[in-house]
C-alpha cells in the first residue's frame, strides 16, 4: 500500500559524514508521523530523529548536536544529515512511518507520541574508528 524507501547508508571514518533519505510512496508524509529509527546489531530498534507536526526537529540524546533532520514535502522526502559519525552509530537506519493500521505492531521514536507501522528496508550504516 505505502512504501518507505531508505537510501544514502554506507561506510564511513569516525568524525566523517552520510546524508540519508527516505522517499515515502503512496501517500503525503507530511500528514502522517514520520522518524529515523536505526537498530545496531543484535539490539532493538530506537528512534533517532524526527520532525514534530510545528516544524521543529526532535534527536535522541545519543545523537544531538551531531545529526539534522530536515525534509522536502515535494519530493515528500525525509533527510537525515549525520556528521561526527562514531562507532555507535554503526547500524541499520530505518525509516519509520505512522499511517493508520494495517501495517506491522506499533512502536514509538520516544521523541513524540506516534506511533509507527510502517516501515523502509533499512540502509547499513558503518562507522570504523
Amino acid at each position: 500500500q505505502v512504501q518507505l524507501v531508505e537510501s544514502g547508508g554506507g561506510s564511513a571514518q569516525a568524525g566523517g559524514s552520510l546524508n540519508l533519505s527516505c522517499a515515502a510512496f503512496g501517500y503525503s508524509y507530511a500528514s502522517y508521523c514520520m522518524a529515523w529509527f536505526r537498530q545496531p546489531p543484535g539490539k532493538e530498534r530506537e528512534g533517532v530523529a524526527t520532525i514534530a507536526s510545528d516544524g521543529t526537529p526532535r534527536y535522541a540524546d545519543s545523537v544531538k548536536g551531531r545529526f539534522t533532520a530536515s525534509q522536502d514535502n515535494d519530493k515528500n522526502t525525509l533527510y537525515l544529515q549525520m556528521n561526527s559519525l562514531k562507532a555507535e552509530d554503526t547500524a541499520m537506519y530505518y525509516c519509520g512511518a505512522d499511517h493508520g493500521d494495517g501495517g506491522g505492531p506499533p512502536e514509538f521514536d520516544g521523541l513524540t507520541e506516534c506511533e509507527y507501522n510502517y516501515w523502509g528496508q533499512g540502509t547499513q550504516v558503518t562507522v570504523s574508528s
